[in-house]
């Protein structure tokens, strides 16, 4: 009797603190922790990270390092600014952790700062006019390659209290404007060598090219670096793999000469991978130059003294992200790319088979090798936001637990993965988030959510969290990873190629047709709404389509000739779609939404940035101009 008594007083606690929980708000979104970059210390004992979060008093975000041991038994907050602080690298010897940051810094440059594991504050150690934005330590712990701006001619000398009128802002180049960047001048990134003794930042690299992602070969006496070189580097997104040595004016050596991109930065992840005996580089390879961003990637490895590549994932068809070494030099890591997920994947240096480590419906999203074999991984799910794992086997060890207060907080609805065939019978998939006191047979209204990219997709992750704030206000979310998207292979990326919301305008109403077929979605409350590309096709299928009461159009296009010369992509443009002038009807065919406004009867919000110069206002404001002139 009293162990039954026992049984119901711990059943109702339990239903007490369920019911406790609330569904996600706005200010829940705000509270989350972005946990990311993890790094092992030398002697594998902990893992240094960044933890970001929304500062809503300043309206920006606040980024700190932390540390967590390797047990997972201590954590530690290192920094505790109102500035941020990022990118932490620990010194060979594990003496020293560096990071990035724009504290006192007067023109809110990134500059290099050190904590010393003996104690202490943290030291400022660079001042550089135009700040750091990557930087590397030496094996020996002594130097550091540091990647820096050129210095801003018009910035405001210290001191300087005096007004003065700005000047022109002259540009001559091709590729003349850069998201956050803004216009693009002359002011490139160089690698320098810093001394840490001295203080002293001495120039490695000059020239009109940027530098960026510097490695050091084991034996110090070298570093490699991503360089787009060549008469005219804008007019090509060929960047290529150089090799320098370690001291001020230094000739650079090119390394890789393959006609697509070698460790394209554009792509993330981290840049070339020295083996362990410093023989070999590991990199990741591009796919054909002319896809552009559709291309697939592979793993690659070639001689650091000079040779030819070797590809060590063919035939692979998935995309490959921050290659690391093996302890012991016999394998390359990687993340590996697939349906809906990131996996933790390896190959053997010399070739052959793919494994993967680390498997499951989840998405990994970084990776750091230790001494000893030890891997820490950045990892979530839809019900878990991002945290550091260590790699026990092909099985995870949580290490940190930044948002257990958060999820012990908050009611998540269940994100389930859906596949449904599209109006020609292609196979997609997505994913459904219902309401969390859905009820079968009835119908809900329904949001159909797009990605951007487009050669992306929806994930296996947490970073779609407002979903489950739509599903807490009774929607329900379907995400579709139409054609173009990645994860899939290179045809399947392709397949919208110099056709933009043709076959992926199809692909995403099939989702919304599955739900409606499925007695789910209420077929006369329907939304739309996207970003970036994902604005872009929100645009594209609101003109052909008339079944949605809603759309949100956030940093899209409807006029791709509205494009060419007022954002970042006249390269990507002309390899695509041709030059405006030879193949206007090329243009004409995707910027359908714009010439054919009339047929649009969706009331729109569009959504779009001042300062973006990525998909900058002009193509929204357009829009907006047609859909209001049409009433």
């Amino acid at each position: 009797m009293r162990a039954s008594l026992l049984l119901v007083v711990c059943w109702a606690a339990g239903l007490h603190a369920q019911d406790a929980r609330h569904t996600v708000t706005l200010d829940d979104i705000d509270a989350l922790r972005d946990v990311s970059d993890p790094q092992i210390s030398p002697d594998g004992n902990w893992v240094a990270y960044s933890v970001s979060a929304v500062d809503t008093a300043r309206d920006q975000d606040d980024s700190d390092i932390w540390m967590v041991s390797w047990d997972g038994a201590r954590s530690v907050r290192l920094t505790r600014s109102p500035a941020s602080e990022h990118t932490p690298r620990w010194s060979a010897d594990g003496r020293y952790l560096a990071f990035l940051s724009d504290r006192d810094d007067p023109h809110e440059s990134d500059q290099l700062w050190l904590l010393s594991r003996a104690g202490g504050e943290a030291e400022r150690v660079t001042d550089l006019p135009g700040g750091v934005s990557d930087y590397a330590w030496a094996p020996d712990g002594k130097r550091l390659a540091l990647i820096a701006d050129d210095p801003d001619p018009d910035a405001q000398v210290d001191g300087d209290t005096t007004t003065k009128t700005a000047r022109p802002i002259v540009v001559d180049r091709f590729r003349f404007k850069e998201d956050e960047t803004g216009y693009v001048t002359d002011r490139r990134q160089h690698l320098y060598l810093f001394d840490m003794a001295s203080h002293a930042a001495d120039l490695v690299t000059s020239g009109d090219y940027d530098e960026m992602s510097p490695s050091w070969s084991p034996d110090g006496r070298s570093i490699a670096f991503v360089s787009r070189r060549g008469p005219e580097p804008d007019r090509t997104d060929n960047y290529d793999i150089f090799v320098v040595d370690a001291k001020p004016g230094a000739e650079p050596r090119q390394l890789t000469t393959f006609a697509g991109g070698d460790s394209d930065p554009g792509w993330g992840g981290r840049g070339p991978a020295w083996s362990p005996d410093g023989r070999t580089i590991a990199y990741v390879q591009g796919g054909p130059p002319g896809l552009i961003y559709y291309a697939v990637q592979n793993v690659a490895v070639i001689p650091a003294a000079g040779g030819t590549p070797r590809v060590l994932t063919p035939g692979l068809d998935r995309q490959v992200l921050s290659p690391a070494w093996s302890a012991d030099g016999g394998s390359v890591l990687f993340l590996l790319e697939d349906d809906r997920v990131y996996h933790l994947a390896r190959v053997p240096a010399g070739g052959g088979p793919v494994e993967r480590m680390v498997e499951g419906r989840r998405t990994l999203a970084d990776m750091s090798a230790g001494t000893g074999g030890k891997i820490a991984v950045l990892s979530s799910t839809p019900s878990e936001p991002s945290e550091i794992y260590a790699v026990d086997g092909g099985n995870l060890r949580r290490l940190t637990h930044q948002n257990d207060a958060w999820l012990a907080r908050v009611k998540l609805s269940k994100v389930e993965e859906v596949s449904f065939r599209s109006s020609d019978g292609t196979p997609i998939n997505g994913f459904v988030v219902k309401p969390p006191d859905y009820q079968p047979g009835r119908r809900y209204p329904t949001i159909l959510r797009l990605h951007g990219g487009p050669v992306w997709q929806l994930f296996n992750d947490f970073s779609n969290v407002d979903w489950q704030l739509y599903a807490a206000q009774g929607y329900v979310v379907i995400g579709v990873n139409p054609r173009g998207s990645s994860g899939r292979g290179q045809d399947f990326s392709r397949a919208i190629w110099a056709a933009w919301g043709e076959k992926d305008s199809k692909d995403v109403l099939a989702g919304v047709d599955y739900l409606v077929a499925a007695g789910v979605a209420d077929p006369d409350r329907l939304g739309i709404g996207g970003h970036s590309y994902g604005g872009i096709l929100t645009d594209q299928v609101i003109a052909r389509d008339r079944r949605f009461k809603a759309a949100v159009s956030d940093a899209g296009q409807g006029n791709a000739i509205g494009g060419y010369g007022t954002d970042q992509y006249a390269l990507e443009y002309e390899i695509e779609l041709g030059k405006p002038w030879e193949k206007r009807d090329t243009w004409l065919r995707n910027s359908y939404p714009f010439f054919h406004a009339d047929r649009i009867v969706t009331p729109t919000m569009f959504i779009c940035g001042q300062l973006d110069f990525n998909v900058p206002l002009v193509n929204s404001e357009q829009m907006y101009q047609a859909l209001k002139s049409l009433g």
